[in-house]
């Protein structure tokens, strides 16, 4: 693995950023007695309470386990209408957000909202319940923390707010557009969540790459996951618009990007892009293609299609890196290398749990 593997040129103002080591807690210019209480904070913040609505999806099978290790009491808040690959170490609240009252949230040091619909697919099947869950269930969750005494709130948003941009690299203060479902109704969460920062509330809101690579809880319905199960069942991946721009993030970076944000200090609130690099449609397909023959001396052929979309956009991390001391260390080769090594674990490409939409169907019947 690369440290900080993200080829040349990927992140197009790398050049001119100055790393900031360790978390966020730190300034530079504090003496030396300063860091060392605020480093004896930190470690008893390791005790701390944290509630997960959605935990048990995707992102959540990745990060709780990360969190336990460094000594977080963790609870999950969720519907499990994907199973549940979670340690049993963790407590458990089943049950709808919008049947929580506060005394459900209070005690909570943080809440983090990974929950509602994640994807297109499922925003133009149900759009009512698309934005319910992905607009108004944040706005009550946070609502509910924020009564309940909780310090800070974590939306799991998207880079799907950018709707459609002209190949410019988009930073948080640039607007935000978006004209379809998932992509507004992501930006409505977004917006309802951050009007309720203040003083005695922090709220930090990620703007999400598409996630990819293996997870316990596994999906075959995102770009680059998508791409590999094609070219392992068919030997083909199918690549609808090589031009168009999609910024890529490691679940693994994104577990350590939700680290980033529990562990920062207290007066952080903010929006922040989160990625791990930016790629085109086509360079996806071939870093696929290349990595199976590597990989697995599997030869696999393109698909192409010039079939236009709806979203473009690729996004500068600027701010996440200086703020958060969020630097991300996968790029797509170690992507696939991570679902090549856990291939076993979801081999069954049939399996409807690995598709949002099949399953979210099936539960409308």
């Amino acid at each position: 693995m690369i440290p900080a593997s993200v080829s040349p040129g990927r992140w197009k103002t790398r050049s001119c950023q100055k790393k900031i080591h360790g978390p966020a807690l730190f300034p530079s210019g504090w003496p030396v007695r300063k860091r060392i209480t605020s480093f004896t904070n930190h470690r008893r913040k390791a005790r701390m309470k944290i509630l997960i609505a959605g935990g048990a999806g995707y992102i959540g099978s990745v990060l709780i386990p990360k969190l336990l290790e460094r000594g977080y009491e963790i609870s999950v808040i969720d519907l499990f209408w994907f199973g549940n690959h979670l340690p049993k170490e963790i407590g458990i609240v089943h049950k709808d957000i919008f049947d929580l009252q506060v005394d459900d949230v209070r005690g909570f040091d943080q809440v983090i909202f990974l929950g509602g619909l994640s994807n297109d697919p499922m925003a133009e099947f149900a759009p009512s319940k698309n934005f319910i869950y992905n607009a108004a269930a944040p706005a009550f969750l946070g609502y509910v923390a924020k009564k309940a005494g909780v310090k800070r709130f974590i939306y799991a948003g998207s880079c799907s707010v950018y709707g459609y941009t002209v190949n410019e690299l988009y930073d948080e203060t640039q607007p935000a557009v978006s004209n379809y479902p998932y992509g507004i109704s992501k930006l409505q969460g977004e917006q309802a969540v951050m009007q309720m920062q203040d003083n005695n509330f922090s709220v930090i809101a990620f703007r999400q790459g598409t996630v990819s690579g293996y997870s316990p809880r596994m999906r075959l319905d995102l770009v680059v996951n998508t791409m590999f199960k094609s070219a392992i069942a068919d030997k083909v991946i199918t690549v609808n618009n090589p031009a168009i721009w999609r910024p890529i993030l490691s679940i693994q970076d994104a577990a350590s990007a939700y680290i980033r944000a529990i562990e920062a200090n207290d007066a952080i609130s903010g929006i922040f892009n989160i990625a791990s690099g930016n790629y085109t449609v086509g360079e996806l397909g071939d870093l696929v293609r290349s990595g199976l023959k590597t990989h697995l001396q599997v030869d696999v052929r393109l698909q192409i299609k010039h079939i236009q979309d709806f979203r473009n956009y690729k996004v500068s991390i600027d701010k996440a890196r200086k703020v958060l001391s969020f630097h991300p260390k996968h790029d797509v080769e170690s992507i696939i290398k991570d679902l090549v090594e856990n291939l076993s674990n979801f081999k069954d490409f049939d399996n409807p749990a690995y598709y949002n939409i099949q399953v979210f169907k099936t539960l409308e019947k």
